[in-house]
């Protein structure tokens, strides 16, 4: 399984939001993979390590997992409530797109990690096909796409596994190409809530007042560069 996602760009690029979620995408068949022995192995560390632990797995082409912590919020000092719980999602696409590049990278995050991973041009296809896709406003699109745009190095999203991921969700547009798809994402972003963007990133940015650089003029900016 490949890690992508929020929390993979942190882990491995150190992007400045938090992440509620653990996001994998199944590469190759394993005859000795099952999502339930998993989420019991997962369980059965936490629980050694002195955390108490609750898991509650759903089924379906995303297998998906909640991993429920009581009481950690209260025990380090971040919330006032002994009862509040601090909640991972798990989820494993088991039917990805094809196209996707990976690799793996060695971190350092706390304890040294091998992490196998998307490539960098696969994780921003992952997150425009976010953008592209959900048919409602969620910051976190916004707030990375600058994040993506204003880092000159990145190289261009991967349009293979980015057009097959659309067609999975039945994208109606026409295919992106590398000098369509700034204009299409344009297109995207004049059509979201704005206020509602704003509102729903700020609590999950490491410096909050980030959040009013999130406007429509910058990003038609920097997608022009």
């Amino acid at each position: 399984m490949a890690f992508l996602g929020g929390t993979a760009l942190r882990f491995l690029f150190q992007l400045p939001r938090f992440s509620e979620g653990l996001d994998f995408s199944a590469i190759r068949p394993d005859p000795e993979f099952t999502f339930g022995k998993t989420v019991r192995k997962i369980r059965k560390k936490l629980k050694a390590e002195g955390y108490t632990v609750v898991t509650k797995e759903k089924e379906g082409t995303v297998l998906s997992c909640f991993v429920r912590v009581p009481g950690l919020l209260y025990e380090v000092g971040l919330s006032p409530f002994p009862d509040e719980v601090i909640v991972i999602k798990v989820e494993v696409d088991t039917n990805p797109p094809s196209g996707a590049r990976t690799e793996t990278t060695l971190i350092r995050h706390h304890v040294l990690l091998n992490l196998f991973h998307y490539d960098r041009s696969s994780l921003w296809a992952g997150k425009l096909h976010a953008l592209l896709s959900r048919t409602y406003t969620k910051g976190r699109d916004l707030y990375d796409l600058m994040w993506y745009l204003t880092d000159p190095t990145w190289p261009e999203p991967n349009l293979v596994l980015l057009n097959n991921a659309l067609r999975q969700t039945d994208w109606k547009g026409p295919p992106l190409e590398s000098r369509t798809w700034r204009g299409i994402v344009e297109q995207r972003l004049s059509e979201l809530d704005w206020t509602t963007a704003v509102n729903d990133i700020r609590p999950f940015l490491e410096r909050p007042s980030e959040a009013s650089l999130l406007t429509m003029e910058n990003l038609q900016q920097l997608l022009h560069r």
